[in-house]
């Protein structure tokens, strides 16, 4: 699917689109592999590793909210994996605008240079923190996977096709729970908001596969959804709190007790295959099929949520989760 073709991601210097980079050259043979970002020093890193010498490698410096910038970057390009965003939570709050422009703005630019560019497939990574919204980043990363989906319609008898994947937590990425506590871990003190939360974690190297996996089965316009395991914030904390003192300190303003995947409103839309979820789009003003998706229907009021997920982690899955995370951080993995 890959092989010598152009692919081009969108934050590509971020902890995705390095994974995403490696996969790639790793399994498939492609003409150009394009890393397009906002910051020139992480650029710099990424091509001071061997691992991302090769050949087919370009970097482009550029920000999505500028749409011409956009369009020279997707010239002759055959594949946009739009993983750039803003994502910080309470960032998002005090920096609306900021947000809007990026997460939003941005994605109407993806769209627009894709188009003109004519490339043959887009696939925007999204978040769980889109589905019923209660802070602003989820509202714009809704607001994103609205316009992907919808500009299925603006592609015309062009081959060009959008398409959303959604999963939750990446585990050990930057700002991610994991990493946090056991860095506080090393100072023999845990913080946790509640402990009865839940959460659903993805390894990264399954975010990849699962995302160009996407990539290939697209018709336009679906969301994408993975199955997932879920746990219990109070359990990840249990996994690694020999030692230390815990202290509970509540719910940061725009965080939610669980996450959902799937609304009841989208039960209707959505198909359930062995791996995943795919949510067929609402208004298909081009010509879909959704029952090629196969799989069957879920049932009215569905939803997949994080608390009442079938497969929870158990403990010593946990903490053999965050004793991998230790690893690669560098720190004790002794718990």
């Amino acid at each position: 699917m890959f092989n010598d073709k152009s692919i081009l991601i969108t934050g590509g210097t971020g902890s995705f689109g390095r994974a995403c980079a490696r996969h790639i050259l790793s399994h498939y043979q492609p003409a150009r592999l394009i890393i397009f970002s906002r910051d020139e020093l992480k650029q710099h890193e990424m091509q001071e590793l061997k691992e991302f010498r090769a050949p087919c490698m370009r970097f482009f410096l550029g920000d999505v909210r500028d749409e011409r910038r956009l369009v020279q970057a997707f010239r002759d390009v055959d594949t946009v994996i739009h993983a750039a965003a803003l994502k910080q939570v309470p960032a998002a709050e005090y920096n609306p605008h900021e947000f809007i422009k990026t997460n939003i703005n941005g994605a109407m630019n993806v769209v627009s240079a894709a188009l003109e560019c004519r490339v043959s497939r887009v696939v925007a990574v999204s978040t769980d923190k889109a589905v019923n919204p209660v802070n602003l980043y989820g509202a714009t990363k809704l607001c994103s996977d609205k316009v992907f989906v919808a500009s299925n319609s603006y592609a015309g008898r062009t081959s060009t096709r959008f398409a959303v994947v959604r999963y939750g937590n990446v585990i050990g990425s930057r700002g991610s729970v994991i990493p946090k506590l056991l860095r506080q871990r090393a100072h023999g003190k845990l913080t946790i908001t509640d402990p009865r939360m839940t959460r659903f974690l993805i390894d990264l190297r399954a975010g990849v596969e699962f995302v160009l996996d996407c990539v290939g089965k697209m018709r336009g316009g679906e969301i994408f959804v993975p199955k997932l395991p879920s746990c219990r914030i109070g359990d990840l904390v249990d996994a690694m709190s020999a030692g230390c003192t815990v202290e509970t300190i509540g719910r940061r303003p725009g965080e939610k007790m669980h996450e959902t995947l799937i609304a009841a409103d989208d039960a209707g839309n959505t198909r359930e295959l062995d791996d995943r979820f795919v949510i067929a789009p609402t208004h298909p003003h081009w010509r879909y099929d959704a029952d090629a998706i196969g799989g069957r229907r879920c049932p009215d009021g569905f939803t997949y949520t994080s608390d009442t997920n079938p497969d929870q982690l158990s403990p010593e899955r946990i903490r053999e989760i965050c004793r991998d995370v230790a690893r690669e951080m560098g720190l004790d993995d002794n718990f």
